[in-house]
């Protein structure tokens, strides 16, 4: 199956604008960044919180705690993957029992991963509270689940897909509509 793209929804400059405003609710949120940690869920979230855990540095001069999941383990179809799933590995080298955790992924669609990361965070401690950051929501969930900050709100139909590439996988930073072909 081949993907086709429909439209671009972000360019690079449209992907620096929504970190840098997610960036800012989310101090303005949490009065600052005491007791804040980043978690991205591996791969995009970990990118994402790369670039936040900069922005934040640069507008607040503090250097937040920040780590990532892998939820591999923790997906209820684990079953129904065909291939090998690959084990990236979690990075979370603090404690974040009372910590204001923000987990943050690239595309929030079903709320599956949401609900897998939950349930590994929860395996680490017991944060204070645990908000949720995406770049992208897509609607179409089957859990209740809802992000705290959304970058780009995008309805799509069940048969397109969020691309959403980043420099430092994928050579350049855009998110774009693609649909199903043949």
């Amino acid at each position: 199956m081949q993907l086709e793209e429909v439209r671009k929804i972000l360019d690079a400059d449209g992907v620096d604008r929504t970190i840098t405003r997610i960036t800012h609710e989310i101090l303005e949120k949490n009065k600052g960044t005491e007791d804040l940690v980043l978690v991205g869920i591996e791969s995009g979230g970990a990118i994402l919180v790369e670039r936040l855990h900069s922005k934040i540095q640069a507008i607040e001069g503090v250097a937040v705690q920040k780590g990532t999941l892998d939820i591999t383990l923790y997906r209820d179809d684990i079953d129904e993957i065909q291939n090998q799933p690959k084990m990236r590995g979690t990075r979370l080298e603090f404690d974040i029992t009372g910590k204001k955790v923000i987990l943050v992924d690239d595309v929030l669609y079903t709320g599956r991963t949401v609900r897998s990361a939950l349930d590994a965070v929860i395996d680490f401690g017991r944060p204070k509270w645990v908000q949720l950051a995406v770049l992208v929501d897509r609607g179409h969930r089957e859990l209740p689940i809802r992000a705290d900050y959304v970058g780009k709100n995008i309805p799509t139909a069940q048969d397109e897909e969020v691309a959403v590439r980043l420099k430092e996988k994928d050579g350049l930073d855009e998110v774009c509509i693609m649909r199903r072909v043949g």
